[in-house]
């Protein structure tokens, strides 16, 4: 194994969102750095073929089915995923339902915002909480990572998306601060317009993003190995590192400008 491939050596890790996406691609960027994976999905078909595509490559995963939304889940995955691999030192949250941009706080369902809530912001405290209260018997200095949006900081249409990720934010700053002293990090990761999982991304808008193009989920998931490994941010908690090819210098406000 190379130096590179030993970052996350002997970490045992937990991500949700995993079928696809940018969850996906974490799943596999982990795994390529030597840790041990539960990957969880609602999706059988694409969270299955996801792990069986690292298993062939002789790596440790293995696929969850779950529905985020739904009661009690959270605890069960959480449970599932401590059966499969003994310990968990490394939780990921990438699920999120997908969504529709047209969505307004007058037009999106009462049932569409409860499941957003749920998967979102429900769940990232559930696994989060667990998540700690485990790292913490076990004496692991353990590594959460929550992704959460450029919506979380600037709501642009879909109320119940950006309040979720709002909330997972805060959520995020909580558990760094209780989990601080006992070594456990605990930070989030903001993409921009990143085409896969649960975004249909709009090809013209890359001509809004600094460099020129739409992110890919590669894009992310190596910041995500970068906030997960010791080696390059074992300083690091309760921050949000946005990965978004400077989308966010557009100004949304004129629509005259770049």
């Amino acid at each position: 194994m190379s130096e590179a491939a030993s970052l996350l050596s002997g970490e045992t890790a937990l991500v949700t969102g995993a079928g696809s996406g940018i969850g996906r691609a974490i799943a596999v960027a982990i795994a390529h750095e030597g840790a041990r994976v539960v990957l969880a999905d609602i999706d059988r078909e694409k969270g299955t073929r996801a792990a069986e595509a690292l298993t062939a490559e002789g790596l440790d995963a293995i696929f969850v089915e779950t529905d985020l939304a739904s009661e009690g889940a959270a605890d069960a995955l959480f449970d599932a995923a401590l059966a499969s691999l003994g310990q968990i030192s490394l939780l990921v949250h990438s699920a999120s339902p997908r969504r529709r941009e047209e969505d307004t706080v007058f037009t999106v369902s009462d049932e569409t915002w409860s499941r957003m809530v749920g998967v979102n912001l429900e769940s990232a405290f559930r696994l989060g909480r667990r998540a700690g209260t485990h790292m913490k018997e076990l004496g692991l200095k353990g590594r959460m990572l929550f992704i959460t949006s450029l919506h979380a900081e600037s709501p642009r249409n879909l109320p119940h998306y950006s309040a979720s990720k709002a909330g997972m934010t805060m959520i995020m700053k909580e558990l760094a601060r209780a989990l601080g002293p006992a070594g456990i990090r605990v930070n989030a990761l903001a993409p921009g317009a990143v085409a896969g999982g649960g975004f249909a991304a709009n090809p013209a808008l890359a001509a809004k993003i600094a460099l020129g193009r739409l992110g890919a989920p590669e894009d992310i998931a190596r910041m995500a190995v970068a906030l997960l490994a010791d080696r390059f941010s074992v300083y690091m908690t309760g921050t949000t590192v946005v990965v978004d090819g400077g989308l966010a210098l557009h100004n949304w406000i004129d629509p005259s400008g770049p």
